[in-house]
């Protein structure tokens, strides 16, 4: 089976539509599939659902698909570094789901492990908890309340690694693994891009963090521009 695929739109040819929910790789800049983003953006499709921790910075990662209106409801835990998305939301243009940060990342690995729905005791007695089934569990302190959090099954998955070989397995850099290996395991289609094709067998089978059956497509998205979301200095000591 093919995998490899020249560029991002060929990648995503015939998996996108209105109205889709994405599930996105990435922290902060950090691990986003950039070239998958750009080549959604250009596509023009709209009105779509996208499962990520963030949505990236003002024109950066998400961001660029908030700047276009092709975004309608974010499934986010952390949205505080996106002027444009907090302009939305507060005018009522993009409906947003606030989702625990350590929840969100149990809702995709769960959806990628068929797991419809799991009890957490995190968000109880929250704004997190309102409208959802809570159920009472015996702990070590005796009854205590937990609440029902969905699975996420996405139509798509997008993803950034490092390294691949011809089969798909993945290797991710360092803290890129965040939220990039629960996303890709929870799409219909895993459209992944990496910055290195290595050969079959090249990899340790030990190192591999995500195993190539997950993944349908991919591309080299190389070279990147290392992007630093805040740049702190501090001022030279007088000599």
């Amino acid at each position: 089976m093919r995998k490899l695929y020249p560029d991002a739109a060929a990648a995503l040819d015939g998996l996108l539509r209105d109205g889709m929910l994405i599930a996105a790789g990435g922290f902060g800049l950090c691990g986003l599939p950039e070239r998958l983003l750009d080549a959604i953006q250009a596509s023009g499709v709209k009105n779509l659902t996208f499962a990520s921790n963030n949505a990236g910075i003002d024109n950066e990662g998400i961001g660029k698909l908030l700047r276009t209106r092709q975004v309608s409801k974010m499934i986010s835990s952390y949205v505080g570094e996106n002027k444009e998305f907090e302009r939305q939301y507060l005018a009522g243009e993009l409906e947003v789901e606030f989702c625990p940060q350590g929840t969100l990342a149990e809702r995709m690995r769960a959806g990628g492990a068929g797991i419809p729905g799991f009890y957490t005791r995190t968000g109880v007695g929250t704004l997190v908890a309102e409208g959802k089934e809570v159920k009472s569990f015996d702990g070590p302190n005796g009854p205590e309340n937990y609440i029902l959090e969905r699975g996420i099954f996405a139509d798509l998955s997008i993803v950034k690694a490092w390294k691949a070989d011809e089969t798909g397995n993945l290797v991710f850099r360092k803290t890129a693994r965040n939220f990039n290996l629960p996303a890709a395991t929870c799409g219909k289609a895993c459209v992944v891009e990496v910055e290195e094709v290595v050969p079959t067998g090249s990899l340790d089978p030990d190192c591999i963090h995500l195993p190539g059956v997950y993944v349908q497509r991919m591309i080299v998205g190389a070279p990147y521009d290392k992007k630093i979301e805040f740049t702190t200095t501090r001022e030279r000591e007088a000599a």
